[in-house]
């Protein structure tokens, strides 16, 4: 982008603007390390997660047929307790898929391309304003 940098008269103007958008570029590179960090993590959690909940899927198909097939008493009344843990556990998996998962996943990564852009128009503006400052 083109910056309207000619309508900077003064050095001091320049120095203002440029420890601004430093700052700014420094808020950003920080961010840009933590938007990583989390990606990494979100990409190891969505992997864990997608095979922790087949597992508990399988288990559950499993649990089900076994139960069905068993009479009345205490080992059906125990397979159908396990059962419901299982469906917790398969219930509190899926939440955590929608937060920690592979949509999750996505949503950093698209948030990182956006960062990364913002810091490509600092450094050009900062660029800009050096060029200008030099000028003067």
């Amino acid at each position: 982008m083109a910056y309207s940098v000619n309508l900077i008269s003064t050095a001091a103007d320049c120095s203002l603007l440029l420890s601004l958008a430093a700052k700014e570029n420094s808020d950003l590179e920080f961010r840009k390390l933590s938007q990583e960090r989390q990606r990494n993590s979100y990409a190891e959690t969505a992997v864990e997660l997608e095979a922790e909940l087949q597992t508990v899927n399988v288990e559950l198909t499993a649990l089900t047929s076994i139960i069905a097939s068993l009479p009345d008493g205490q080992v059906k009344d125990d397979n159908i307790t396990k059962q419901k843990k299982l469906e917790l556990k398969q219930y509190l998996l899926r939440e955590k898929r929608d937060n920690y998962g592979v949509v999750a996943l996505l949503a950093k990564e698209f948030d990182q391309a956006r960062l990364e852009k913002e810091l490509i128009a600092t450094q050009e503006f900062i660029a800009a304003l050096e060029a200008r400052k030099a000028s003067l």
